[in-house]
């Protein structure tokens, strides 16, 4: 497991990178971004928070609910969850900055941005996946929902993905009487994790 470590650190890096460029190309789409990015950018329309910041939050209370699911059966290595947290957050806001000035001229560039984020989005993960590192934190807390429940690891992602989507609707409703960051890019994404 602990074989060629910088190589695989290398690779969750690189794939944070890759899906938070996916991020950046579903925001600038403007058709809605992933589960995990659906509630901070809501966040981000709603307050002066940017999308890394509202990431990072988000992911410090995701790997709080976890201690509090796991208790003591919570592994301290975990922690480490929190300087990848950040690290996200970070690649996201400077992938927003870096590809801020792209802008779909057409609703065919919208849905051509949204496909590109879409990809991006699902290398990223899978380099996370193949890392065999420290998962993110709704990984993460998929994970300790699957132990404490007993439940599939999928079901688990899809609930979390699911109650982080409808978080983002219920704040995008009551305050910016719209969608926000859940359009029709990312409606059916959630379900992505059923097997």
């Amino acid at each position: 497991m602990k074989r060629n470590l910088p190589g695989r650190i290398a690779v969750l890096v690189i794939g944070l990178w890759i899906m938070s460029l996916g991020i950046a190309f579903s925001i600038a789409a403007g058709l809605g971004t992933s589960s995990i990015s659906s509630l901070p950018y809501t966040l981000s329309m709603l307050t002066p928070l940017t999308v890394g910041t509202a990431t990072i939050m988000l992911h410090v209370i995701l790997i709080t609910l976890q201690t509090l699911i796991l208790s003591h059966r919570y592994r301290p290595i975990q922690l480490l969850q929190l300087p990848l947290a950040v690290l996200f957050g970070l690649l996201t806001d400077a992938s927003n900055a870096m590809l801020g000035f792209l802008s779909p001229s057409s609703y065919l560039g919208s849905w051509l941005f949204c496909l590109i984020g879409i990809i991006l989005v699902a290398a990223g993960v899978s380099a996370e996946v193949l890392s065999g590192t420290i998962p993110l934190a709704a990984e993460g807390l998929s994970l300790a929902l699957s132990e404490a429940t007993g439940r599939k690891f999928g079901t688990m992602k899809a609930s979390v993905d699911c109650t982080l989507v409808a978080s983002s609707l219920i704040l995008s409703s009551i305050f910016l009487r719209s969608w926000g960051g859940v359009r029709k890019g990312r409606s059916r994404q959630p379900f992505s994790w059923v097997r």
